[in-house]
């Protein structure tokens, strides 16, 4: 049955169905196992259920803040103040898509729309800088990589929902891992700009004017402080979080001038579309999860991967490399609803600390986002670059290889995710 749902599921993906379709075709093919007399009671029991998560509604309003802060121009200003901090050194402007996306990260959390927005401000300036426009996109898709890292995440509310683990943990563990991720793109921009020839600018900016940029950046930055420090400390939870921060975003928006009501009411709108994608992902991917375990496939996995049982890190290995092999083929939400629920008991068994696998997991499934062939980063990068799509995907795979190599660090040095969240929560 799992081998069925497999073979079915790549071939309607390989021959250009629409995912949704693919994994509608994939549940139903799922049912000649199972019965086709039991679709009517499973199919919208599942669905529905896969959906019915209090935590999920958090979803909609990280997105909308993410909207609101690019309609309410404080994008521009998170850029200018990471341009004051880094702007200097050699290749800055590549140094400053890295350390925007960090800021950016601390609201949105998805990847996917840090591409496009940083990407529409910083590709062309990286051309003009000397840079190529294949590195400048490849930059530009790899560093949103750190959105979904950094909290809030989409995918770590989607792993808390399906493993019952803590939210704040999920969001602390991501915290030192995203600015490792970070680190790791700007030492390899170091590289690539002696490489290319790109000089340093004239002069870094005086204290006065990094003091500037920070104060203009400062709304923008305390968004993050709201939602980490509310959800880490108990005073709300992701849901209410996600509201006040989009509360607190659209009113600065509103007050300030930045935003109007149009601009609202289309942020609205494009909210309700992603987010009407995603639970319709989550809801047949519930189905497809379902049938698995009918199947037994965790069951299966914990059979093969008995040899390993005594070293976590060889089984995390081995998750890492299904996952990233699963995600290349498969879109990203559906990809960690399918493959949580069978890799939890294996993990559990090996003595893995759920929040590591949490966070390697969400590392995993985002790294798919710029790997050739479905990489939805890579395509928004393009499309904002105007860089020729072949041209990106070989350019891209530097960048797939360092954070490959941040995620294998990830493995071996457990403590890097751990430590955060036993030391506050």
């Amino acid at each position: 049955m799992i081998a069925t749902l497999l073979i079915v599921m790549l071939v309607h993906v390989l021959i250009g169905v629409p995912l949704f379709l693919s994994l509608m075709a994939t549940a139903v093919v799922g049912f000649a196992f199972v019965g086709f007399d039991q679709i009517a009671r499973i199919m919208p029991q599942q669905a529905f259920g896969g959906m019915d998560v209090f935590s999920l509604m958090a979803i909609p309003l990280f997105i909308l803040a993410g909207h609101l802060m690019n309609r309410g121009k404080m994008t521009p200003r998170l850029m200018g103040f990471a341009d004051s901090l880094v702007g200097h050194l050699r290749g800055g402007i590549g140094h400053v898509n890295v350390v925007g996306s960090v800021f950016f990260a601390g609201v949105n959390g998805s990847a996917v729309a840090d591409t496009s927005a940083l990407g529409t401000l910083l590709i062309p300036g990286m051309r003009k800088a000397g840079f190529p426009g294949p590195y400048a996109a490849g930059l530009t898709a790899a560093s949103s990589l750190i959105g979904p890292i950094i909290p809030p995440s989409i995918f770590m509310i989607l792993y808390a929902s399906l493993t019952a683990t803590s939210v704040g943990s999920l969001f602390l563990g991501g915290i030192v891992p995203g600015l490792l991720l970070g680190a790791a793109f700007m030492a390899m921009n170091v590289y690539f700009s002696r490489l290319y020839g790109v000089e340093k600018r004239d002069r870094r900016a005086r204290l006065v004017e990094i003091a500037r940029a920070a104060w203009g950046a400062l709304p923008a930055l305390l968004a993050p402080v709201i939602i980490v420090a509310g959800i880490v400390f108990g005073v709300v939870t992701p849901t209410e979080s996600g509201a006040i921060t989009v509360a607190y975003v659209a009113a600065w928006g509103l007050l300030s001038g930045n935003l109007n009501l149009k601009g609202l009411w289309v942020s609205l709108k494009e909210t309700a579309m992603l987010t009407s994608a995603i639970f319709a992902i989550i809801a047949i991917s519930a189905i497809i999860s379902w049938q698995l375990s009918y199947a037994k496939a965790p069951e299966g996995f914990m059979w093969l991967l008995q040899p390993l049982a005594d070293n976590p890190m060889a089984t995390l290995f081995v998750i890492s490399g299904i996952t990233f092999i699963t995600g290349m083929f498969m879109e990203e939400v559906s990809a960690l609803m399918l493959l949580t629920p069978i890799f939890l008991p294996v993990a559990h068994v090996a003595g893995i600390d759920p929040i590591h696998l949490g966070i390697v997991m969400t590392l995993n499934i985002t790294i798919a986002l710029i790997t050739p062939p479905m990489g939805a980063c890579v395509f928004v990068a393009s499309a904002v670059g105007k860089v020729d799509i072949a041209q990106l995907f070989f350019a891209i795979w530097p960048f797939i290889l360092v954070a490959l190599s941040v995620l294998s660090i990830l493995i071996a040095v457990p403590s890097l995710v751990t430590w955060l969240p036993s030391l506050l929560i």
